[in-house]
């Protein structure tokens, strides 16, 4: 609507628009972050931003992410004085969801432990416990069966985060499992 003209039967009235931040990280699955972002996008009303960890970067073209993209270096770019915003605070404020996909070993480990030593991880230490917040696990099939796993995903759901479960397939490594 443009300021000051009233609101008539026929007018639109302005949808808020939902926000879902993506975390990627390291992972081999996080090839496909260019794909969820599109698939993302068809869903009308939805606003889209990813946070990356260093690793995750080796996976995907920064250039096919047609959202806005943050990394590591950027929480320092903006924060330079005490009165200044903190792109981590300001991301969790601005999320109504949170999904990290793919969350990979290191990471998963991580934010069972607290450990915040990443603008993503920072993210989900400083996340609104009253707003969803889904993972999904992704890493080699040995990986994923060492016991630590399981206890690391109890911790996570334990928060009150939400579980994707892995799925069966063939691996890049060539490996056939979850």
């Amino acid at each position: 609507l443009e300021p000051g003209i009233p609101a008539g039967k026929n007018s639109p009235v302005p949808q808020k628009k939902f926000h879902v931040l993506v975390g990627v990280t390291g992972s081999v699955a996080a090839l496909k972050l260019p794909l969820l972002i599109v698939e993302l996008l068809k869903i009308p009303g939805l606003d889209v931003k990813v946070v990356t960890t260093e690793r995750a970067k080796h996976f995907y073209n920064a250039q096919e992410i047609p959202v806005a993209l943050y990394g590591d270096e950027d929480e320092w770019q903006l924060w330079k004085g005490r009165s200044d915003p903190v792109l981590h605070i300001e991301l969790r404020r601005w999320a109504d969801l949170m999904v990290v996909a793919p969350l990979d070993a290191n990471t998963l480990a991580k934010v069972a432990n607290g450990i915040c030593d990443n603008l993503l991880t920072c993210v989900i230490r400083a996340w609104d416990l009253s707003k969803p917040l889904l993972f999904c696990p992704a890493m080699n099939t040995a990986m994923w069966e060492h016991p630590i796993t399981a206890r690391q995903v109890e911790q996570l759901k334990g928060f009150g985060y939400t579980e994707i479960p892995c799925v069966v397939k063939k691996l890049v490594c060539g490996d056939e499992g979850q």
